[in-house]
């Protein structure tokens, strides 16, 4: 009697530590303190990650709230009762752009916020962006792009008047803008823009990996450029045709959220650059999913805003990539890589001293880009990260660390 007790409280363990691990590898909600407004932008400043809410009307509770410890619990900064449909960072600042009062800023961490519009004809601002001196925001009905050097005490309109503007990423001088007809780049901060050829949709998403940009719209799916905007290719195989709010990129994988029609709410998943993508719904307690507003990612999670709630999913389900330890190293470090030789699959560690947007990618012999593992911002720390080179041929690859102020490459082999 005695060992079948034993043997079902072993069962019973056993079956209670695989349902804790289904329940970590998948997306569970971290919305304590936000409540169920709409959650539709992210930023992150040092350890600090603010959310941008807005509801069906404007009203107490809209604005903008922070959490410290990773989505856990929130607070509330401010800015009720306007709907923020953009955040953006620079230095100690940070802008909130509103549906209809414009552009707030605040220097002490969210504590207080001050509009700052002179010379902003449009207030209903949808994008917010950083690029060397200046800050731009897009803006909808027609009224296109403005600028300032001065964090937002002066606008100037730099052009695209006549569009609106729903997204920007910035790779290097180049400043893409995603509108109402498709991309448009600027090379030149602003004083000049370029018309992209096709997507000819809403682009309310760009982001960019190396040398491919990626971007999503209404009623378009993701699309991809591997020429600066040159040319674009559809990615949509197994992709419905809801529009596409957010894309993001983990290494070669792609995230893209849909928000409309609902039929098609929920986040989508390509492992392969766009050739083909699946659902990772798994954990959403709305059917089929809820509708998907803004993605963001910080260490060990992928954050998803939705139209009511703030939910995190590890990153693991995802990439081959952990946090070792929080403890704040001396200086940067990037390890060999164990074991090595190897077949097909090994690990690389590497410390970071200090907050920074980090790169991490794999080359061939020649040079070239086969696949890109890390590409986000990553607090201090060890961090660890899994290449599989199952898809690649036996020879001798490079991997290399690149971030502010520091970059170094080392050499692996595989042998199949």
């Amino acid at each position: 009697m005695k060992k079948l007790i034993t043997l079902v409280l072993a069962l019973f363990i056993y079956n209670l530590s695989l349902n804790i691990d289904n329940c970590s590898a998948q997306w569970a909600q971290y919305s304590n303190g936000i409540g169920t407004y709409n959650v539709i932008s992210f930023v992150l400043n040092g350890n600090t990650l603010y959310a941008g809410s807005e509801g069906q009307n404007s009203g107490p509770g809209n604005g903008v709230y922070f959490s410290n410890n990773y989505g856990t619990n929130w607070n509330y900064s401010g800015l009720s009762p306007y709907n923020v449909q953009c955040l953006a960072v620079s230095g100690t600042n940070i802008f909130a752009g509103t549906r209809t009062a414009g552009v707030f800023l605040s220097t002490n961490n969210g504590g207080s916020w001050t509009a700052v519009n002179n010379g902003l004809t449009q207030m209903r601002v949808q994008a917010l962006t950083v690029s060397g001196n200046y800050i731009f925001a897009g803006c909808d009905n027609s009224a296109g792009v403005f600028r300032s050097s001065n964090n937002g005490t002066n606008w100037s309109s730099c052009g695209l008047t006549g569009l609106g503007v729903f997204s920007f990423a910035v790779n290097g001088s180049n400043l893409f803008a995603g509108t109402n007809t498709g991309i448009s780049l600027s090379t030149n901060n602003g004083g000049s823009w370029t018309q992209t050829s096709p997507p000819p949709v809403w682009v309310r998403s760009i982001v960019i990996s190396g040398t491919k940009i990626f971007a999503g719209g209404d009623a378009g799916g993701v699309y991809l450029s591997t020429n600066n905007g040159g040319n674009w290719t559809v990615i949509n195989s197994g992709f419905p045709a809801g529009d596409v709010t957010s894309v993001a990129i983990i290494g070669s994988n792609l995230l893209a959220g849909i928000d409309y029609p609902n039929t098609y709410w929920g986040v989508y998943f390509s492992s392969n650059n766009g050739s083909t993508w699946i659902t990772k719904n798994d954990g959403f307690t709305w059917s089929p999913a809820p509708p998907i507003c803004a993605f963001i990612i910080i260490n060990n999670y992928i954050f998803a805003g939705t139209g009511g709630q703030v939910w995190r999913r590890p990153l693991s389900d995802f990439i081959g990539i952990k946090q070792i330890s929080e403890v704040v190293p001396s200086k940067y470090s990037l390890e060999q890589n164990y074991p090595n030789p190897f077949n097909p699959t090994t690990n690389i560690r590497y410390e970071l001293p200090k907050n920074g947007f980090i790169r991490f990618v794999v080359f061939d012999m020649l040079g070239r880009e086969v696949e890109t593992l890390v590409n986000e911002k990553q607090t201090p720390g060890t961090y660890e990260v899994t290449f599989d080179a199952s898809k690649y041929s036996s020879g001798v690859y490079y991997y290399k660390l690149i971030t502010d102020g520091f970059s170094e490459t080392k050499k692996m082999i595989l042998i199949k």
